[in-house]
């Protein structure tokens, strides 16, 4: 059991008796950070609150650091485990630094009495969390961001060892998502704070997170690793995905392929082709295009957009075969565009793509467009 410092064994959880997820099993190290991701109503914040003392659980077992969660007192509880949920405490006012010491009330006794030491962790975590200037503030007349970042120094003012977030950054714009999430790492890192969170942003998880939980339906999903649990093809099934895709290499998110007969050949790479591509897919207009390297940044949005896509190994010399086979693609379109400004000595296949699209009369300009290309 102490091979991992959280653990949970086949863990049943839900409500009025019917269960929402079954046979959870998951196990983290002390200091990282686990994220739950999955469709919404897939069990993510029954997890949470399971874990948390909120929802009893219908079987399973939690332990942290060998012991038992569940049988764990309340008190002894709050002492090693902090909790911040979407719907905050009560805060008529209540100043932020009010707020942020109400995490100290664990150890304060009945009367909630602040001693001078714990006055001192008022201040330690303020400060780590960056939230010391809002102090004398009116806690619910700061922006979205400053709350979330003042009820993560509330959460942590308990001196955990695990601290448990439910869709913390949800609300966020992206400078505060980032902001939160960094904070959290620099707790990991300076505390060995243990985090564990529900997030709809599956970029941030991937990116943040040390091991994954995907949730779906009532049994539990694939645990891992960012490398394991975000491979070709696994959130387009988790998340049922039929209208686009999601690039699991680079996290990104596209709209359905345009339907019909490409006519429209787009010479692109380098990244130059992603702008040309998301045009023509939100004009609804069906396209192909070549050569696209493997490891380049137009190859994601090709795969998914483009009615066909010619591509290529990186590093190595382009087969003639595959330059014949995007001539004949162009030849079927009838016209083609160039994203690229300059084509690189050492990219000869489409140098010889572009000559061919010239000396056909295939190419035509971009610029004054409007709705398509003409030529």
């Amino acid at each position: 059991m102490r091979e991992f410092f959280f653990r949970i064994k086949s863990l049943c959880a839900g409500y009025e008796g019917k269960a929402v997820v079954r046979d959870v099993e998951l196990g983290i190290g002390r200091g990282e950070i686990l994220s739950l991701i999955g469709p919404n109503g897939a069990g993510k914040s029954t997890v949470l609150r399971s874990i948390a003392g909120q929802l009893k659980v219908m079987g399973g077992a939690v332990y942290l650091d060998g012991e038992s969660v569940l049988e764990m007192k309340r008190q002894q509880r709050a002492r090693r485990m902090s909790v911040m949920f979407t719907k905050g405490p009560g805060t008529e006012m209540m100043t932020c630094r009010d707020v942020v010491a109400m995490g100290r009330y664990p150890y304060t006794g009945r009367f909630g009495v602040l001693s001078s030491g714990d006055e001192r962790v008022v201040d330690e975590v303020m400060e780590l969390v960056h939230v010391e200037e809002l102090g004398g503030t009116d806690f619910n007349r700061v922006s979205d961001g400053q709350r979330q970042r003042v009820l993560l120094a509330r959460a942590l003012c308990q001196e955990p060892e695990i601290v448990i977030l439910d869709e913390p950054v949800t609300f966020l714009d992206v400078r505060y998502k980032l902001e939160f999430l960094s904070v959290l790492q620099e707790m990991r890192r300076r505390k060995g704070l243990t985090v564990i969170m529900s997030l709809h942003e599956l970029e941030l998880a991937r990116r943040v997170s040390d091991k994954i939980l995907c949730l779906k339906g009532e049994y539990g999903g694939r645990f891992g690793t960012p490398e394991k649990i975000f491979v070709p093809g696994a959130m387009e099934e988790l998340f049922e995905i039929s209208q686009g895709s999601f690039d699991e290499r680079g996290g990104g998110v596209e709209l359905k392929r345009p339907q019909g007969q490409a006519d429209l050949f787009v010479i692109a790479g380098g990244g130059t082709g992603r702008e040309v591509f998301h045009r023509l897919q939100r004009e609804g207009r069906p396209f192909a295009t070549g050569i696209i390297y493997d490891n380049d940044l137009d190859w994601p949005a090709a795969r998914a957009l483009a009615c066909e896509a010619v591509t290529a190994g990186a590093f190595e010399p382009v087969d003639p075969g595959v330059v014949c086979r995007a001539k004949e693609l162009m030849d079927r379109c009838g016209r083609a565009v160039c994203s690229r400004k300059a084509i690189g000595s050492l990219d000869l296949a489409n140098r010889e793509l572009l000559e061919y699209a010239k000396g056909t009369g295939m190419l035509v300009g971009m610029e004054g467009c409007g709705s398509v290309w003409t030529g």
